[in-house]
C-alpha cells in the first residue's frame, strides 16, 4: 500500500474528510519530503495523527498548517511547550499561534484532560499579556508599575479556546492608562481581551490603584461583582502590585458577609438570562447559559463558596472543578451529586472546546445543521451504529446530561439541609445549616425545621412525588422576599385536606404552578390571605391568560348577579369584596410576577373600580327606587385609570336636574351607595370612596345636579378646582348625564386663560403640600408620593403645563405624550418626569404587596427605614437596598430639576 494511500484511508476514516484530505493534500503538495513523516508502515505516525486530528476538528488549525512551515514541527514534538520570550510583539503573537496549536493537538489526541488544557490555555493567555505587558512598558521597566488581574476563566485557570480573557489592570501610580490600552492592543492580536468586568465598565477608568478598587467595593459593588472576585488572580506585571490586589480581594470577599438579598439578586440574574435563551429558541442547544448548562454548574459551586467560604478557607478554590471536589469533600455538596456534576461539567466543556475549534468563534449552541452536528458528534468520538447514528447518539447523550444537571442543580442548596431536619446521615454542621438558611433568606432554622416537617409530611401523605419536590420548593421560596412567610403560607395551604389535595394535584401537573406559588406567597401578606380565602386561583396560576383580569362588562355583569340573589346589605357587600379579592389576586400575581408594566396594573385597578361601582349603583338604584338620571364622575388618580393598590376612589356624584325633591332622593342614593361601599369596618370595605374633592369639601353635598355643579363653577370654585377637573371622566351611571357634567367642567377648565395670579396660587399649594403632607413616620427624603422629584412633582408639573398650554387628557402618562407632541415639553424633561413616574409608581406599588400589615392596611409611601424591610422591597425588586435607594435618588433628582424650572420657574442657571 502506497504512503499516499494510507494516507487517503485515513482522511477517509476521519470525522470529516471533505475537510482533512485537501488538507493533507496541499501539505504534501508544499513539501514532498513531509509524506513519509505522516506515515509509519501501513498507519498514520504520531505527526500523521496528530494532522489529521486537528485537521477534522478544525478549519482554522487545518489552514495554520497549511499556510505556516513552521507548525509541522510543533506537531513533531507535543511533548515541546513553545516559550514566549519573544523579542517583538510579532514573534510573541506567533509563538502564541503555534503553542495553542500544541495545546489543541494534544487535546485531541486524549494527550491532556479538561483541567490540563483549560491551565494550559490560560497560561497561554497570561504569558501573553505579561509579554504586552513588557513591551508596551516603553523601557520604563519590566512592568511600570502595572498588573494584569485573570477574571472569568483565565482567573480560574479553565480557559476556552475561544474565551474573552477578561481582564482588570491594576497600577502602582496613576499614569499606567496608556500602557493598559497598548497591552489590550497588542495581547487581542492573539487573544479577545476584554476589559468591561472593571469597575462601572466600560465607563469606568481602565486602570486604579488597590486603595481605589477597595473604595469601590466598600460602597459601590454589585452583587456580581463580588461573584466575579471568586476568580481573580494576578496573570501578568508588576508582581509585588498584583500581589497587593489579590490580598485586597481576599479581604473584600471574606470579610464581609454575603447577604440574601445579594443571592437573590445574582439567582434572578440568572433566571432572566436563561429566559432570554429560550425566547431566542435555544433551550436544549446553549451549553453555557441554558438550563441545565455549564453555568448551572459553575453558579452552583459559586454561590456555596459566596455562602461558606467567609468560614471555610478550604472550598475558596478558583477552578470550578477544584472547588466542586473541595465543597464534595466538606460536606456542602453530596459525594455522588459533585462526582455527577463533575462528570457532567467535563462533557459540556468538551463539547464546548470541540464546537470553538472550528473556526475559533466564539459559540456555545450546539449547530442545527445535520453535517456541522454530525461532524461534531464524530470528533467527540461518537460512532455510527446500526441503531443510531453518531449524530443521534450524541444529541440522546446531551439530552440526558443537561437534565441531570439541572436536576442537581435545582436540588444542590437545599437536599443536604432536609437530610439534617429529618435526622439523616448529614455531614453539614448545625452551624452550616443555619449559614445557609440565613444565607438564602430563612430567619430561623428552627421554626424552618418544623415548618418542614409539616410541609413533607404534608405532601408526602399525598404523593412521593411531591417529596421529591421540596428542595425545590425550598429554593423558590429561598428567591422571594420574605421566604419564612412564604413557608408558613405553604405550610398552611397544606394542613388543610383540600387544599392538599388540590395543591398535589396542581404541582404534579405543573411545577411552574409551585415555582409561582412559592413566588407569592414569600412576597405578600395581603396576596396569600387572598389566595388562602380564593384557592381555587391557584390551579391557573401556570396559564398567564387565565388569570388575565376579568373586563369590565364582564365583572360588572357577574356583580350584579351575585348581588341580585344576596338578602341584605351584609351579603351584598360579602359578594362585592369577594370579587374584588379574586381581581386583586390576578392583578398583583401579574404584577409580582413581571407580566404587567405600571400602565397595565393601574388600568386593571381601574377597570375593576368601575365594574364594582357600576353594579353596585345599580342596585341601590333599584333598592331605593330613584328612576332619575344619575352618574359617578371620578377624578385624581381614578379619574386618570391610574389607579396604584393603595388609592382611594377619589369621586364626584352627579344627578339629573329635577329640583328639590330629585336632590333629596339623590342624596339618599349617594348615601346608600357609600354605606354599601364602605361598611362598618376596614375589614368589609369594598373600596373607600373619597368625596374630598367635592365642592365645599366635607360641608358640601354628597350629590349635586349639573346646574349646582355648573352655578358653583361660575360661582364660588377655585384654582385647585380647576386643576382636578382636569382629570374628570365618568366612571359609571348614566352616560348622557355624564357628558353634561363633562361639557359645565370642560368649559369651567378651558373658558379663560390661566392668570400669573392662578399659577402663583398653583405653585404656593403645592410648596405648602410638600411641607406639611408627608405623614408622620415616613421618610421624606424617600418619599415615594410627595418627595422632591416623586409622583407628586410630575403629577403637578404635567398638569399646570396642562392648563397652561390647554392640552386635554386624564392619564399622566398620557398626558405627557401629548404636552411633548404638542411641543409644550421638551423630550428630555419628558423623558425624566416619566422615568421617576414609573419607578416611583412600581415601587410604591410593590412596597403595599411587600410591605402590607395582617388585614391588608397599607405600609406608607415612602421607601421602607427599617433595613429588613428595605431589604423585602429590593428583593422584589430584584435589586439590593442600597442600588434602590440610588435609582431613587438618580430619577428624582432629574425629575425635580424639571419641576423646579418648569413648575417654579426657577431657572437653572
Amino acid at each position: 500500500m502506497t504512503d499516499a494511500k494510507v494516507l487517503d484511508i485515513a482522511a477517509e476514516r476521519s470525522a470529516a474528510p471533505e475537510v482533512v484530505r485537501p488538507v493533507l493534500q496541499r501539505l504534501v503538495e508544499q513539501d514532498a519530503e513531509l509524506l513519509p513523516r505522516l506515515i509509519d508502515g501501513r498507519e498514520l505516525s504520531e505527526l500523521g495523527r496528530a494532522v489529521v486530528a486537528v485537521a477534522e476538528a478544525s478549519n482554522a488549525l487545518g489552514r495554520l498548517c497549511v499556510a505556516d512551515p513552521a507548525a509541522a514541527g510543533v506537531l513533531a514534538h507535543l511533548e515541546r511547550p513553545l516559550g514566549l520570550d519573544a523579542e517583538d510583539e510579532r514573534s510573541l503573537v506567533h509563538a502564541a499561534q503555534l503553542e495553542g496549536l500544541r495545546i489543541a493537538a494534544r487535546d485531541l489526541l486524549g494527550m491532556e484532560g479538561l483541567s490540563e488544557v483549560g491551565s494550559s490555555l490560560a497560561a497561554l493567555a497570561a504569558g501573553v499579556l505579561d509579554g504586552a505587558v513588557r513591551f508596551a512598558a516603553d523601557g520604563a521597566g519590566e512592568s511600570a508599575g502595572l498588573a494584569v488581574i485573570g477574571m472569568g476563566k483565565l482567573g480560574g485557570a479553565e480557559l476556552n479556546y475561544a474565551s474573552d480573557v477578561d481582564v482588570m489592570f491594576v497600577s502602582g501610580h496613576d499614569e499606567t492608562a496608556a500602557q493598559a490600552r497598548r497591552v489590550i492592543e497588542l495581547a487581542r492580536e492573539a487573544f479577545r481581551v476584554d476589559a468591561d468586568l472593571r469597575p462601572e465598565g466600560r465607563s469606568g477608568p481602565l486602570t486604579r490603584t488597590v486603595e481605589s478598587y477597595q473604595g469601590y467595593w466598600r460602597r459601590w459593588a454589585s452583587a456580581w461583582e463580588f461573584q466575579a472576585l471568586l476568580k481573580a488572580r494576578p496573570v501578568g506585571g508588576d508582581a509585588a502590585v498584583g500581589d497587593a490586589f489579590a490580598a485586597a480581594v481576599e479581604e473584600a470577599l471574606w470579610d464581609r458577609s454575603f447577604s440574601a438579598d445579594e443571592l437573590a439578586q445574582l439567582r434572578s440574574m440568572k433566571a432572566r438570562t436563561e429566559a432570554l435563551v429560550d425566547r431566542r429558541g435555544l433551550t436544549g442547544r446553549e451549553l453555557k447559559r441554558g438550563p441545565g448548562g455549564i453555568r448551572d454548574v459553575e453558579f452552583a459551586v459559586q454561590l456555596l463558596q459566596l455562602v461558606h467560604g467567609r468560614f471555610d478557607p478550604a472550598i475558596r478554590g478558583r477552578a470550578t472543578l477544584e472547588a466542586l471536589s473541595e465543597l464534595g469533600a466538606a460536606g456542602y455538596v453530596s459525594a455522588d451529586d459533585a462526582a455527577a456534576l463533575a462528570e457532567h461539567y467535563r462533557f459540556l466543556r468538551t463539547v464546548e472546546h470541540r464546537l470553538q475549534l472550528v473556526e475559533y468563534e466564539q459559540t456555545h449552541a450546539v449547530p442545527t445543521s445535520t453535517t456541522a452536528r454530525q461532524r461534531l458528534a464524530r470528533v467527540l468520538g461518537f460512532s455510527d451504529g446500526p441503531e443510531a447514528s453518531a449524530m443521534a447518539r450524541f444529541d440522546a447523550e446531551l439530552r440526558r446530561r443537561l437534565a441531570e444537571v439541572r436536576a442537581i442543580h435545582e436540588r444542590l442548596f437545599f437536599r443536604p439541609l432536609l437530610e439534617s431536619f429529618s435526622g439523616a446521615d448529614a455531614v453539614m454542621t448545625p452551624e452550616a445549616v443555619e449559614r445557609r438558611l440565613a444565607a438564602f433568606g430563612f430567619a430561623d432554622a428552627r421554626r424552618t425545621a418544623a415548618a418542614v416537617e409539616d410541609l413533607a409530611g404534608g405532601l408526602t401523605r399525598s404523593s412521593r412525588l411531591m417529596g421529591q419536590l421540596l428542595p425545590l420548593l425550598l429554593d423558590w421560596l429561598s428567591l422571594t422576599p420574605d421566604p419564612d412567610l412564604g413557608l408558613l403560607g405553604l405550610r398552611n395551604l397544606v394542613v388543610h385536606r383540600h387544599h392538599r389535595a388540590m395543591l398535589v394535584a396542581s404541582f404534579r401537573e405543573s411545577p411552574e404552578t409551585a415555582r409561582r406559588l412559592c413566588l407569592l406567597l414569600g412576597s405578600s401578606r395581603a396576596l396569600s390571605e387572598a389566595l388562602s380565602r380564593n384557592p381555587e386561583l391557584i390551579t391557573r396560576l401556570d396559564h398567564d391568560e387565565a388569570f388575565r383580569p376579568a373586563g369590565r362588562a364582564e365583572l360588572a355583569a357577574e356583580a350584579r348577579q351575585r348581588t341580585g340573589r344576596a338578602a341584605d346589605d351584609e351579603a351584598r357587600r360579602a359578594q362585592l369584596v369577594r370579587l374584588r379579592q379574586d381581581q386583586f389576586v390576578r392583578v398583583a400575581s401579574r404584577d409580582l410576577l413581571d407580566l404587567e408594566d405600571v400602565g397595565g396594573v393601574g388600568a386593571a385597578l381601574t377597570t375593576t373600580a368601575e365594574a364594582l361601582l357600576e353594579a353596585a349603583l345599580d342596585d341601590v338604584r333599584s333598592r331605593v327606587g330613584y328612576d332619575g338620571s344619575f352618574c359617578i364622575v371620578g377624578v385624581g388618580r381614578f379619574g386618570g385609570g391610574e389607579l396604584a393598590y393603595a388609592s382611594d376612589l377619589d369621586v364626584l356624584l352627579v344627578h339629573g336636574d329635577d329640583g328639590p325633591a330629585g336632590d333629596d332622593a339623590a342624596a339618599l342614593v349617594a348615601e346608600t351607595l357609600l354605606h354599601l361601599f364602605h361598611g362598618t369596618s376596614p375589614a368589609t370595605r369594598v373600596a373607600a370612596l373619597d368625596l374630598g374633592l367635592r365642592p365645599e369639601g366635607a360641608q358640601g353635598r354628597l350629590s349635586r345636579s349639573v346646574a349646582g355643579f355648573r352655578l358653583y363653577f361660575s360661582r364660588w370654585a377655585q384654582t385647585w378646582e380647576r386643576q382636578a377637573m382636569l382629570r374628570a371622566r365618568v366612571v359609571a351611571g348614566d352616560g348622557e348625564l355624564g357628558a353634561r357634567f363633562l361639557e359645565a367642567a370642560d368649559a369651567f377648565v378651558w373658558g379663560t386663560p390661566l392668570t400669573d395670579d392662578q399659577v402663583a396660587e398653583i405653585r404656593r399649594m403645592k410648596a405648602r403640600i410638600e411641607r406639611e403632607r408627608i405623614p408622620s413616620g415616613e421618610d421624606p427624603e424617600f418619599h415615594l408620593k410627595l418627595g422632591r422629584g416623586s409622583l407628586s412633582d410630575v403629577e403637578w408639573t404635567v398638569q399646570l403645563l396642562q392648563l397652561r398650554s390647554e392640552v386635554a387628557q386624564s392619564s399622566t402618562l398620557a398626558a405627557l405624550d401629548a404636552l411633548t407632541a404638542r411641543g409644550a415639553l421638551d423630550g428630555d424633561d419628558a423623558a425624566a418626569l416619566r422615568a421617576s413616574y414609573v419607578f416611583c409608581e412600581h415601587t410604591r406599588n410593590r412596597w403595599h404587596l411587600v410591605g402590607a400589615l395582617p388585614g391588608g392596611t397599607g405600609p406608607g409611601d415612602a421607601l421602607p427605614a427599617r433595613s429588613a424591610d428595605l431589604s423585602r422591597l429590593a428583593r422584589s425588586l430584584g435589586t439590593t437596598p442600597s442600588a434602590l435607594r440610588d435609582e431613587y435618588r438618580r430619577v428624582t433628582r432629574r425629575a425635580r430639576r424639571v419641576t423646579e424650572r418648569l413648575f417654579y420657574g426657577i431657572d437653572d442657571a
